[in-house]
């Protein structure tokens, strides 16, 4: 099936286009100017892999809980129209809500194979522009194991209107410091929250392990766009950070709120107010909004915007105690559940092998 056919409502034009105004910066100098960031550099080149080998793609989707996660991660779960659903109709949620879901995974990738592309075209030195380089093949894999994943549900759905909001006002800004605050911290750093949510609690090994997979490698994103700003944001005027702030909030509100899936209610019949209204009282969807912060918060302080604007707002979120989560120990921890999967993996393929190889000595005995 072509992966157009895929899509549960009709696309807007099978393009989008941004017009760009910026400029494209060469640097003479190259000389390495920062430890750290060659060092994520030396990692990035190190760590590259094929979404089509380290997956098992042979592997299947449950067919009424496709990717088998719990039935409160459906956030209407609960509702009086799905409880009075068949077993099939609330099948059928499950599967359109979990490939609305994924299709925001690899759409967002695509918006930031897009945006770092812009970085290694605009920032100034050198040393980032290796380590974006690097970066722009890691979002192309992220774009095709997503579709790859999506291939599999048969089911795709569009970029939602706040996503594609966001992605736009990062790419129409001429700075490019913007472009790391857009993507590198708030984008990366909701996505990485929300494919923890899958990673973690899913028990279909496929869907949980190109999230692991991905998380390895968008753990050394976010870590590349705090190194950047940490050392640029010191430089700034105070009304300059004051407006970068103002930016982070509006961000933040907006992606907050992106995971209504009101195209996914729409497209089933149901009423989109009152799904929006279960999932915004259901205790899970608050946590989980709450929970989608968790690494963006200590990134904003740790890169200089932590001025009162910033601090209220995140407290009125009620997210203002991530600000001393440890990123460095969350991206360890990333990198070794990715390793994990890849044991486990080997493991089977290994036991596999053994049982294969006693049958043919018994056959040929």
């Amino acid at each position: 099936m072509s992966f157009s056919k895929q899509y549960a409502i009709e696309l807007e034009g099978s393009h989008w286009s941004v017009p760009q105004d910026f400029d494209a910066t060469f640097n003479w100098n190259y000389d390495p100017e920062r430890t750290a960031m060659m060092g994520l550099y030396q990692k990035g080149k190190e760590m590259q892999w094929d979404a089509k080998t380290r997956i098992d793609w042979s592997q299947d989707l449950d067919e009424d809980n496709p990717e088998q996660l719990p039935e409160e991660m459906l956030p209407i779960s609960g509702m009086d129209a799905y409880e009075k659903m068949s077993r099939k109709e609330k099948a059928n949620v499950r599967k359109h809500f979990q490939a609305w879901q994924i299709s925001q995974f690899m759409q967002g990738e695509q918006g930031a194979l897009i945006c770092t592309a812009k970085i290694v075209t605009q920032v100034p030195d050198m040393d980032s522009k290796f380590y974006a380089s690097t970066q722009v093949i890691d979002e192309a894999r992220h774009v095709e194991a997503y579709k790859m994943l999506l291939e599999k549900f048969q089911l795709a759905y569009p970029m939602t209107k706040p996503l594609q909001d966001l992605i736009e006002q990062t790419l129409l800004d001429s700075r490019w410091d913007m472009t790391y605050l857009g993507m590198q911290v708030v984008i990366e750093g909701l996505a990485l929250a929300a494919f923890a949510q899958i990673r973690d609690n899913a028990q279909n090994p496929l869907a949980a392990s190109v999230n692991a997979y991905v998380m390895q490698d968008e753990s050394r994103h976010v870590a590349f766009g705090r190194l950047a700003l940490r050392d640029y944001y010191p430089q700034l005027t105070e009304k300059e950070r004051d407006e970068r702030e103002e930016f982070l909030l509006e961000a933040s509100y907006l992606m907050r709120d992106r995971f209504d899936a009101v195209e996914v209610w729409r497209n089933l019949g149901l009423d989109p107010v009152k799904c929006g209204e279960h999932m915004y009282n259901s205790g899970f969807m608050g946590k989980f909004r709450n929970s989608l912060f968790q690494r963006i918060v200590p990134i904003v302080k740790d890169v200089g915007l932590w001025g009162p604007r910033i601090r209220k707002g995140y407290e009125e979120m009620g997210v203002i105690d991530y600000a001393n989560q440890n990123v460095e120990a969350m991206q360890r921890e990333d990198e070794s559940i990715a390793l994990e999967f890849d044991a486990r993996r080997r493991h089977i393929e290994s036991i596999a092998a053994r049982a294969g190889g006693a049958t043919a000595t018994a056959a040929a005995e």
